[in-house]
């Protein structure tokens, strides 16, 4: 999608600063510890195909120097010496004299086509074998960087898993799925586009420096008179360029995170009439990632032109000098077409890790994205394998003892919290929003661990067992249902711990009253949906999720409004499956529609994170309290809606 003028990206002013290039690309680099078997060979490979390469043009210079003395040679009378050939030159004064004391030609004789034959041959014999051994270090450099991008999505994988839900109450989903896809991505395209190339760019600046050195000292010291400004051009680049890539990937998490929510909620932005709203959001942070993305490629593109011109700076020189020891017979014309192209060699590797240095930025910006995500405060540690307490027989029997909770340390939620209930038994839940109905839920289930007081399940204190003991032998039905693509008699498996049958899927089904509707579909329990549920209702998605929790035979029922969305006739047949599948399990039931909790063993009346009424319906009825004040106001409600 195109922003304001045709811009396809978008940014405004960075206001972020690298976090710590340093220290993310310590922690990158220490990834390729656990590969160093094949980086060890990869390594090996590039210093071998490098040092071949580098040889290359000095072979090259000894094949010039034999044509060179071929063609002074033939030009030079037979049967004298070269000494001779020389003095008679100096003593007509000729500028020649200097220069071809350094060739070792033959008066007489022309080229040898053998030797410069034999040379070539050797020097195509040296740049196949550095071609192939580059080919060796290429592919395992590829294998190492897909390694580590594999690893660190499973760091990724393995994080998610671990973090607490507060974290994602606060975290927005499309920001979390920008940091697992698009930065994972960005720096594994930083690595295959660097990795190779970089070990290659810094192996042939050592070897050609060699090189260099053993041809000329004095031209390896004009070759090096640049290399310090090619330095101070890198860093002063790499200073302007390196915000704007942290700022380009952290509002391409926010432009992410926008569309998302966008797109999942787009029947809403129509209805509400909200379209403009949203796509001048989606402008707007369009434009901020364009505006970054354009100074980040635009203060590190420059480096490569500034480069060039270094280099260019540094063949004139060459030139220059390499020209005037030719003419006095310090050097042979090979040794300063070799040294030209060492020279060349020299200066391309500076350029080519300089023009790098955006790539390496833009992926130094995502590894701290990925790293900030990795270091995120994961929920408390369960007991070691093996270590923690559980049950000797799943009963159902729920305790809270004095149990206080706190979203927020200075705003108390939940204090000082007892409730006792039984096995079998059915306790509905009911409240104003934001009494802390659904949090007693979660803190039951471990989704967030109390502050204060403890949680025990049949006795034993659910802090110190493993949180999959926990939750399986507990099944929760939510307000939102959850379906994945695939087919309904696979959604409602997914309750399963084991292989399970196409009759218990059935059975289940028709527990919850799901199996007539299921019938009447195209392919019945074979009919595939998507992860939005096309193709069935919100009340028939709810019936396939609560046959799921049906399928998994939980000790401990949850429903948390899970019939809010289905009509009043199957908000009935669920209460009566409800009361079949009662037998040996302990339900916890949050409702808003306290009609449908009228059978439950014990109601609870949560205001304010405390329970300031419990009891039978009738009980609480006659009690002339919260629940009644709820119950009369709820039947006035139906009363006006009939009327």
């Amino acid at each position: 999608m195109a922003g304001p003028g045709g811009r396809m990206m978008a940014g405004g002013a960075p206001t972020d600063r690298s976090m710590d290039f340093k220290g993310s690309s310590k922690r990158l680099l220490k990834r390729f510890a656990a590969e160093k078997t094949p980086l060890y060979v990869m390594l090996a490979a590039s210093v071998l195909s490098v040092g071949l390469s580098v040889v290359g043009p000095k072979i090259l210079g000894r094949a010039t120097d034999l044509v060179f003395a071929g063609v002074v040679g033939r030009s030079m009378p037979e049967g004298t010496t070269k000494e001779q050939a020389v003095e008679g030159l100096r003593r007509t004064n000729s500028g020649l004299a200097d220069m071809l004391s350094g060739v070792d030609f033959t008066p007489g004789h022309g080229i040898d086509f053998g030797a410069v034959g034999d040379v070539l041959l050797v020097a195509l014999a040296v740049y196949v074998g550095a071609g192939l051994l580059m080919l060796v270090a290429t592919r395992l450099s590829i294998r190492i960087i897909n390694q580590i991008v594999f690893q660190l999505r499973e760091d990724i994988q393995t994080k998610l898993s671990r973090l607490p839900l507060s974290y994602f109450d606060r975290a927005k989903r499309g920001e979390v799925l920008s940091r697992a896809t698009n930065d994972i991505d960005n720096i594994s395209q930083t690595m295959q586009q660097t990795m190779g190339q970089l070990i290659n760019s810094l192996l042939t600046i050592v070897g050609v420096l060699i090189m260099m050195f053993w041809v000329s000292p004095l031209l390896a010291l004009v070759a090096l008179v640049t290399v310090p400004l090619s330095v101070v051009v890198a860093s002063k680049v790499g200073k302007r360029s390196q915000p704007q890539f942290v700022q380009q990937w952290k509002v391409t998490g926010k432009l992410n995170a926008h569309i998302e929510e966008m797109y999942t909620g787009h029947t809403l932005v129509k209805v509400f009439g909200r379209q403009e709203e949203s796509a001048k959001g989606f402008a707007e942070q369009n434009e901020a990632l364009y505006e970054a993305g354009f100074k980040a490629q635009f203060n590190s593109g420059i480096m490569q032109p500034l480069m060039m011109f270094v280099s260019n700076l540094n063949y004139v020189l060459i030139a220059v000098v390499g020209g005037l020891r030719v003419a006095s017979g310090s050097l042979s014309i090979g040794d300063v077409q070799a040294f030209i192209q060492y020279s060349r060699q020299f200066s391309m590797p500076l350029t080519q890790v300089a023009s790098m240095a955006n790539l390496v930025q833009s992926g130094i910006a995502s590894a701290e994205r990925i790293f900030e995500l990795l270091d995120a405060e994961e929920q408390g540690a369960d007991p070691a394998p093996g270590t923690g307490e559980h049950p000797e027989e799943l009963r159902g029997s729920v305790s809270l003892e004095k149990v206080s909770f706190r979203y927020d340390p200075e705003k108390p939620l939940i204090e000082d919290l007892s409730l006792n209930v039984e096995p079998g038994h059915t306790v509905a839940i009911v409240g104003p929003t934001g009494a802390g109905k659904t949090t007693l839920v979660n803190l039951l289930m471990r989704f967030y661990d109390v502050t204060g007081g403890r949680i025990t399940l049949d006795g034993v204190n659910v802090a110190n067992m493993s949180r999959d003991d926990l939750r399986s032998g507990i099944g929760m039905v939510l307000q939102d249902t959850w379906l994945f693509g695939g087919s309904i008699a696979e959604n409602i498996a997914y309750g399963a711990s084991r292989e399970v049958t196409r009759e218990e899927i059935e059975e289940a089904a028709k527990a919850a009253h799901a199996d007539r509707f299921i019938r009447t579909l195209p392919d019945g329990y074979d009919t595939v949906i998507d992860d939005e549920g096309s193709g069935v209702s919100a009340g028939e998605k709810q019936l396939i999720t609560i046959a799921r929790a049906f399928l998994s035979d939980p000790v401990i029922l949850v429903l948390d409004e899970a019939t809010s969305s289905v009509d009043t006739r199957t908000e009935v047949l669920i209460q009566k499956a409800m009361a079949r599948l009662a037998h040996g399990r302990t339900s916890f039931v949050i409702a808003h529609r306290l009609s449908t909790i009228r059978d439950a063993d014990v109601i609870l009346v949560m205001e304010n994170g405390s329970i300031v009424e419990q009891g039978t319906h009738d009980e609480l009825l006659d009690a002339e309290g919260a629940y009644a004040r709820l119950y009369s106001a709820q039947f006035a409600q139906a009363v006006a809606e009939v009327d």
